[in-house]
């Protein structure tokens, strides 16, 4: 018989991350919920490039992580294409609810050209789930123009998930702001889950980012500094392939592939960045 031994490993490490992850859904009982979340990330009525990303992006290790429940209220930060949104919104439709945080469609508030072009892909996005409302179900929208929520919630969510949005925050100048408005629009125990760039860590006291990673360190202390508590990190979406030094920052690597056609093969050969996955908890006072 022939034994992975770094499939073995890996699903050991997770085994154990998962066992030592605080219950973050107060008073529900926690169950792992990998295999149906596994069966909808792989999909065939999802689009084949997004299935591929399933090996970089892990979805079903990384929910599960969370301790994402069918019956939770669920708040996506920047859906952006819906990547994820494929697979939140028919785990949830049943029992739970997804909202999505979508740009402003107000253009006459639009800051910069970027707004426009993301405004573009998330009146997109609500169209393609508006025509397909049996595989997505309800689900409702909110406007995040950082550090600001449209409406405004308050202790609303059981689980607000972000990610790769938090190096936007943080280069614009809102990152403690707009984590703050997320912890508030949480319930006390609610979870937030977050997926970002990691930076090189060169010490304790300093690290090196280039355009599009955010140091670890730095995130978890913005977060406890608006009262998260850090439940547990992971390394499910670690890459170490990834050198953090290219031309472009992190935009380099697929999927954006800013370099065109310029060594793409050599970009693609080192796959999605490096990541840091983070769960906090809203305490309960």
């Amino acid at each position: 018989m022939i034994i992975n031994i770094k499939t073995t490993i890996n699903t050991a490490l997770f085994a154990l991350a998962i066992a030592f992850t605080i219950p973050a859904y107060a008073n529900v009982p926690q169950q792992n919920h990998f295999t149906e979340l596994d069966h909808i990330a792989n999909d065939p009525a999802r689009a084949e490039d997004n299935i591929q990303r399933n090996a970089f992006r892990h979805p079903a290790e990384t929910l599960t992580f969370f301790g994402i429940e069918p019956q939770m209220s669920v708040l996506e930060v920047w859906p952006s294409k819906g990547w994820y949104t494929e697979i939140l919104a028919p785990f949830l439709k049943a029992q739970g609810k997804l909202t999505l945080a979508q740009f402003s469609k107000d253009t006459d508030n639009f800051r910069n050209e970027r707004n426009v072009f993301w405004a573009k892909i998330s009146a997109k996005l609500e169209h393609y789930i508006a025509e397909n409302p049996q595989r997505f179900g309800q689900v409702a929208t909110l406007e995040l123009e950082p550090p600001f929520l449209t409406p405004q919630v308050t202790d609303q969510f059981d689980m607000v998930l972000s990610f790769r949005n938090a190096h936007i925050w943080n280069e614009d100048g809102h990152l403690h702001a707009t984590i703050e408005t997320l912890f508030n629009a949480l319930k006390p125990g609610g979870v937030m889950g977050m997926v970002e760039h990691r930076a090189s860590r060169l010490s304790d006291i300093s690290s090196s980012a280039s355009v599009g990673y955010l140091d670890e360190a730095y995130v978890i202390a913005v977060a406890q500094s608006v009262g998260f508590q850090l439940v547990a990190s992971s390394e499910i979406n670690a890459n170490p392939l990834d050198s953090k030094n290219y031309p472009k920052g992190v935009y380099t690597l697929p999927p954006t592939l800013a370099m065109g056609g310029q060594d793409k093969e050599y970009y693609l050969a080192i796959g999605e960045s490096d990541r840091m996955t983070l769960k906090f908890i809203k305490p309960n006072e």
